[in-house]
């Protein structure tokens, strides 16, 4: 971990691919299962669910992991390319490990692998617990340069689709999104069949659009340029009464609507907790605080940015009898903490991200507004956020500029050009990064990300318009910070 340049980001251990050599990530692997064998979730012939996305270094780095798993004993069940949640529907129900090989929405020179306990994922406490573990590669099985030179097959394919499938229909109901004409943008994402499979069995009639099979590399939280245009541009001519997509291991989504406008995710979020009837929500720091302001949360628990982090808030709510209780995060990804009845229809617990749950809940909740998702977001509170990064910026300069923001607050705000923006500077939260709140109740956020060398700058504000001069204001001002 130490010399390979492959660490703990926000989301399972990611690296370069170069980096993500075969032994590193077989070494990965085995102080995975070792922590689980501690805590007595793993022994011989344990089953171990594994599958993967798209991107072109995934099977190499699946073989790999498979190594690992049956030199510890193991046995693993391959579960081929799937979304993350398909994986882990399946694993979860049988109380079984998994990991998941993806970079999640980060360009395809780098990947990344997500482990997942029996009963949910792994969360920073388990990592810190992996990290004591000393492992030993098998004696003979790479090369110098860290390549597997033993002979590994991957199993065949056990299915999962077709539960991951008839969980939404069963909780839906078949005609749910009858009268619907749904654009499926699909690109490169592991999901992208299965998405259209799963509003199909819920009566919409579908149409694909964009596949690639080349990576493509599209964020939920900081939406490409291109991407905004393509969903307007199909937006003139293909009719559609929303355009859902999802990032690369699809587990996060991204849903536009008759125009072609991308929500954000965080409002995805609020509008699936409503729909649900939430009593508890956990969500990051990040998130858009029209969620207090809508008033029909009954706790609401702020976190720091990452799905482990909201693992924990929501698991607590839901030991203190406060269910349903669910979580999201800012980039959309959904988590069910606790089992939905609604009449006779039951969605069992699914504490991880989910894409395809919030887009079909906030499908189902506008058939109420003439299947207008504009319609149904404007029942919301009146708040703007938006985010972008700043590429390329080393973490160890993102963290040094924070501290000092930290030291010196209003005198660095000011000198960034802040306080004349937005007025003093009120509030200073550091649950993650560095976030400001302003006399004018405007937020800029800036966090260093925890998957990749970015800064992250996050804006809130009453209008898109004021959104989007304070975004451009913070982009603006961090880049002197890269130049410095």
């Amino acid at each position: 971990m130490e010399h390979s340049g492959v660490a703990f980001g926000t989301s399972g251990a990611r690296g370069l691919v170069t980096a993500m050599t075969d032994a590193v990530c077989c070494a990965y692997t085995l102080g995975f299962l070792q922590h689980l064998q501690s805590v007595g979730e793993f022994k011989a012939g344990t089953p171990v669910a594994v599958a993967g996305d798209l991107r072109p270094s995934t099977p190499r780095i699946l073989t790999a992991c498979v190594a690992a798993i049956e030199a510890a004993g193991g046995v693993p069940v391959f579960c081929g390319y799937v979304p993350t949640p398909a994986l882990c529907n399946f694993a979860f129900a049988r109380s079984i490990p998994s990991l998941m090989v993806t970079g999640s929405h980060i360009p395809d020179d780098r990947n990344g692998i997500k482990f997942n306990r029996a009963g949910g994922e792994f969360l920073k406490s388990d990592e810190a617990a992996m990290r004591n573990e000393t492992v030993t590669l098998p004696a003979g099985w790479f090369n110098a340069e860290g390549a597997l030179t033993h002979s590994i097959t991957l199993p065949p394919i056990t299915p999962v689709i077709p539960d991951f499938i008839k969980r939404y229909k069963d909780f839906f109901g078949e005609n749910a999104l009858s009268g619907f004409r749904l654009g499926i943008y699909q690109h490169s994402a592991v999901g992208r069949d299965a998405l259209v499979q799963i509003v199909e069995a819920l009566g919409a009639e579908t149409i694909v659009l964009g596949r690639s099979e080349r990576f493509v590399s599209v964020d939920t939280e900081a939406v490409r340029p291109e991407d905004v245009s393509l969903a307007k541009e199909w937006a003139k001519t293909e009719n559609f009464d929303a355009l859902l997509t999802t990032d690369g291991d699809s587990d996060r989504p991204l849903l536009a609507d008759h125009t072609g406008t991308w929500l954000r995710g965080d409002v995805l979020g609020i509008l699936a907790a409503q729909f649900l009837a939430a009593r508890s929500v956990a969500t990051p720091v990040s998130s858009n605080t029209a969620l207090e302001k809508t008033g029909s949360i009954e706790s609401i628990r702020r976190t720091r940015i990452g799905s482990p982090y909201v693992v924990t808030a929501m698991t607590e709510a839901t030991e203190a009898g406060i269910v349903p209780s669910v979580g999201y995060e800012a980039n959309g990804g959904f988590l069910l903490a606790s089992d939905i009845t609604q009449g006779s229809n039951r969605l069992a617990a699914l504490p991880t991200r989910d894409s395809v749950l919030p887009m079909l809940c906030a499908l189902a909740a506008c058939k109420h507004h003439d299947n207008k998702l504009s319609r149904l977001v404007a029942t919301l509170p009146p708040r703007f956020t938006l985010s972008d990064r700043l590429q390329n910026m080393p973490t160890a300069q993102s963290l040094k500029k924070l501290d000092g923001l930290r030291a010196n607050p209003e005198q660095e705000a000011e000198k960034l050009g802040f306080v004349a923006a937005c007025g003093p500077l009120t509030t200073l939260d550091e649950t993650d990064g560095v976030r400001m709140t302003f006399a004018s109740q405007e937020v800029i956020h800036l966090r260093p990300s925890g998957n990749a060398p970015e800064l992250r700058v996050y804006v809130e504000a009453d209008s898109t318009e004021r959104a989007e001069a304070l975004l451009a204001l913070g982009m603006q001002a961090v880049a002197l910070w890269r130049k410095e």
